[in-house]
């Protein structure tokens, strides 16, 4: 590979080994000084895709009127942990709160962290958030505990996964390893049946399917959280189930 991380990935492996895709995305997502996630500003028209919230103000309305409701439910908690995942440009939060003021008590109540990584993202969360100043945290596991409203919107399916392949001998592990020439990256099928079978469905030879050890560990962790402080979580994701 041609750049400095596709060279700092294929020494890696040189070194080591084949490694999975997880590691992979990790990676390219979100190493400290080159990873994708952390450089680019992905969202918006200028970006590489678009979220709901930068099409209409009406779905954060909602989800501001969706966490009011919640808080009122909740007994009115005064400090609230109010938190979004991976919040892109700050649409929605902005849009949220500006439907929610009218809410007496609310915003008094709310202390907001937003959990992302880009330090350009959060200067466009804070233009878009005027006169709020949020938290910032690399890590939901950095926000202070209490009760919590959470939102995350099409962040778990940006998260690292581990892919899978159906062959004639059971699953296998689809791994990125070095080409022929040593420096080119490809994807091949790690030798033997994958100790992640007993967690994969049946289907035919050729199928594929994928697991986010890191989308389960967050998952997990925000369970706990709300299990012991109280809360809700809002999850918006793609996905056939």
């Amino acid at each position: 590979m041609t750049s400095e991380l596709g060279r700092l990935i294929a020494r890696r492996i040189a070194l080591a080994g084949p490694i999975s895709l997880a590691d992979f995305m990790a990676e390219a997502l979100g190493h400290p000084r080159l990873g994708y996630y952390r450089r680019a500003l992905p969202v918006g028209a200028a970006g590489d895709f678009t979220t709901a919230p930068e099409i209409s103000q009406i779905f954060g309305e909602l989800l501001g009127a969706w966490l009011a409701e919640r808080w009122l439910a909740m007994g009115r908690p005064a400090p609230l942990r109010l938190v979004e995942l991976g919040p892109g440009r700050g649409t929605l939060m902005a849009d949220a709160l500006r439907a929610s003021r009218g809410v007496a008590g609310f915003h008094a109540a709310i202390d907001l962290h937003l959990v992302e990584i880009n330090p350009r993202l959060r200067a466009l969360q804070q233009v878009a958030l005027d006169g709020i100043t949020p938290r910032w945290h690399e890590r939901f596991d950095d926000v202070p505990e209490g009760p919590t409203l959470l939102l995350a919107n099409e962040f778990f399916d940006a998260l690292p996964v581990r892919q899978f392949e159906r062959t004639a001998g059971g699953w296998s592990e689809r791994m990125v390893g070095l080409a022929a020439d040593g420096e080119a990256l490809r994807l091949a099928l790690a030798p033997g049946v994958t100790p992640y079978a007993a967690l994969l469905p049946e289907a035919p030879v050729g199928a594929r399917a994928e697991i986010s050890e890191s989308g389960q560990r967050l998952a997990a962790a925000i369970g706990a959280r709300l299990g012991r402080h109280g809360g809700w979580a809002l999850i918006v994701d793609y996905g056939r189930d």
